[in-house]
């Protein structure tokens, strides 16, 4: 009998770090995603923190280890402990803050001079319920991501607008990297992720 239950499942154990400037929302959007919670009032990470949290998608169980770091520029130094080795990095801004925006730049040019060249990366526009205060202008963020290879998404922590949605669009595309079970243990995807690479650029308002 052919089916679903015949199909090899994979389970894979993918770390994924989150960057941004402080008060963007970073903590309250993985509290959301992670937990189904929000607090009006959210008190600065000191450092980093972590998390976990299983998806499933398909055939393959995506384990995500959850890296939240500070945003405040003292902690700046402590990131490539973070980023290094990360199967998906989430760059955050402020939809209300151009500065914070400028920061989420930033970020994107070290990640790529410094970081891993197969590592997923997504900019995410948060406070998207705060839309009245905006500062930056979305076509501007959006010519920027899709310049830059990165896929696109804004988000509310506050109303849950797109988070799931942007959590299990970097599972399924760690899910897709992720070798099959029966490829040997050593061979990599890395054409194939080269490939996905250049499609990357989606845009959830």
């Amino acid at each position: 009998m052919v089916g679903a239950n015949n199909i090899a499942s994979k389970n894979v154990q993918a770390k994924l770090v989150i960057l941004g400037d402080m008060g963007t929302g970073k903590t309250s959007m993985i509290l959301r995603f992670v937990k189904g919670q929000f607090f009006d009032f959210q008190e600065s990470t000191i450092g980093a923190a972590f998390f976990t949290q299983v998806v499933s998608i398909n055939n393959t169980t995506v384990k995500f280890d959850i890296w939240d770091t500070a945003g405040q520029e003292r902690y700046h130094s402590l990131a490539p402990m973070y980023y290094r080795a990360a199967a998906a990095a989430i760059v955050v801004y402020d939809i209300n803050t151009m500065s914070s925006f400028q920061k989420a730049k930033k970020w994107i040019e070290e990640l790529q001079r410094q970081g891993n060249p197969d590592t997923i990366m997504v900019l995410v526009a948060n406070k998207a319920d705060m839309i009245t205060k905006r500062e930056v202008d979305p076509e501007e963020a959006k010519q920027y991501a899709k310049e830059n290879g990165l896929k696109y998404f804004e988000t509310s922590a506050k109303t849950a607008q797109n988070i799931q949605e942007l959590f299990y669009e970097i599972a399924t595309e760690v899910a897709q990297a992720a070798p099959s079970p029966s490829m040997p243990s050593g061979m990599k995807l890395q054409s194939e992720t080269q490939e996905r690479r250049k499609k990357l650029f989606c845009c959830n308002t």
